[in-house]
């Protein structure tokens, strides 16, 4: 039996759902990421936002001078959170065999469900068909032998289509696309395959491997493969987080030890949530530095024991900072504080320490609140100042994060 792998990826995902929420939106250009006149990224733009050179990852203020008409939106992290939760869940009815590729797409794993649909289309079909009546977001839909032609019809059915590749026929419709239309080619592969004089998917298929694994090395029998329509990949789920981490970029660079403990205070406590949240615990923390002049550092320290608890977690982060600031005098442009080494919650208490309890017991108290009634419902006081920096409402502050990842 054939093996039929399909890739289902949503439309402009954090801008579509804020057009189901806010209807006006739709056929507007509208970028999410942020108001123009503030540092950050484009994590999203709407179709009729691109026909203008908008896209992923361009500075709000480069947008701006393209499009100032485009409606500017901050963006929320939970809703898109939420939406793509009730997204995954419509594709598990469909299949088992279910690999998310992030928030907004993934792979899915149909083999020999004709009988249950009629064909594979028809279950595609289908599947567009609940995501749009019980979401009101479009997805677009690739069909093919391998999970990389899967990918690439999906992307070329775009906006809100489907695309299915007959078995055998995936080296004839690669064949006259770009190499940048492959995955895996990135902007520099993409440049020296062009040297090569490599401009198709096609050329490259008919390249020497050879020749392919002296320029990228192992890689370089990949791409051959690829261009050819083969792989071998399975779909899998999803593995468990090894590690997670919260970051923000501030308005304007900063030396401000008062601000940088205080965000530093706030990201510790959303990581110590969110392992208390999956029974997690956690051996290692790291501290993410980005200067004004865009170096980054990253620096770590691991912990005697595991553990969930925010004091913990800033305490550690804070001593790390402290080193840093003691010897780079550059202002901070992006702080960040992550966690490693999770395991299953279960730590041992410190007899000789009664602290350690009641930080247990105040935090289990304060979780429960900020279920309740919200994250920014009850703070600390070395947060409170962050009021005055970010927005925030029930979900919490609105930081400025150039994935909208946080």
């Amino acid at each position: 039996m054939d093996r039929r792998i399909m890739h289902v990826d949503l439309d402009a995902f954090f801008v579509s759902v804020e057009q189901v929420l806010k209807p006006e939106l739709r056929g507007r250009p509208v970028v999410v990421g942020g108001r123009p006149d503030r540092r950050g990224v484009v994590a999203a733009a709407s179709y009729e936002a691109r026909r203008f050179g908008l896209h992923s990852g361009m500075s709000l203020a480069a947008a701006y001078r393209l499009c100032p008409q485009a409606v500017f939106i901050e963006g929320s992290f939970a809703r898109y959170r939420d939406a793509s939760r009730k997204f995954m869940a419509i594709l598990a009815d469909f299949s088992p065999y279910l690999e998310p590729g992030g928030l907004d797409e993934a792979y899915l794993d149909v083999t020999g469900f004709e009988s249950l649909h009629g064909s594979i289309r028809e279950m595609a079909a289908g599947l567009k068909r609940r995501v749009k009546e019980e979401l009101g977001l479009c997805a677009s839909v690739g069909i093919a032998g391998c999970k990389v032609v899967a990918k690439v019809a999906s992307d070329r059915s775009k906006p809100d289509g489907l695309l299915e590749v007959p078995p055998g026929g995936e080296r004839d419709f690669l064949s006259p696309l770009s190499v940048a239309s492959l995955p895996g080619v990135g902007g520099k592969s993409e440049q020296v395959l062009k040297g090569l004089g490599i401009l198709t998917i096609g050329q490259l298929a008919a390249a020497s491997p050879e020749m392919l694994k002296r320029r990228f090395g192992v890689f370089g029998e990949v791409l051959h493969d690829r261009a050819n329509g083969i792989d071998p990949g399975r779909v899998e789920p999803p593995g468990e987080a090894k590690s997670m981490s919260r970051e923000t970029t501030f308005e304007k660079d900063t030396r401000s030890g008062v601000l940088l403990r205080a965000t530093l205070r706030y990201l510790s406590e959303r990581l110590g949530s969110e392992l208390r949240r999956q029974g997690k615990q956690a051996k290692c923390v790291s501290l993410k530095l980005r200067y004004a002049d865009f170096t980054t550092l990253s620096r770590q320290r691991a912990l005697g024991q595991g553990t969930d608890g925010d004091q913990t977690i800033f305490e550690t982060g804070c001593k790390l900072l402290d080193a840093e600031l003691g010897r780079d005098r550059r202002a901070v442009r992006l702080i960040g504080i992550g966690v490693s080494g999770l395991g299953e919650s279960g730590k041992q208490l410190d007899m000789l320490d009664p602290s350690a309890l009641k930080f247990e017991k105040l935090e289990s108290a304060i979780d429960r609140i900020r279920k309740r009634y919200g994250f920014t419902a009850i703070q600390t006081g070395r947060t409170l100042l962050l009021r005055d920096i970010f927005l925030s409402d029930d979900n919490g502050y609105h930081l400025h994060t150039p994935g909208l990842s946080r």
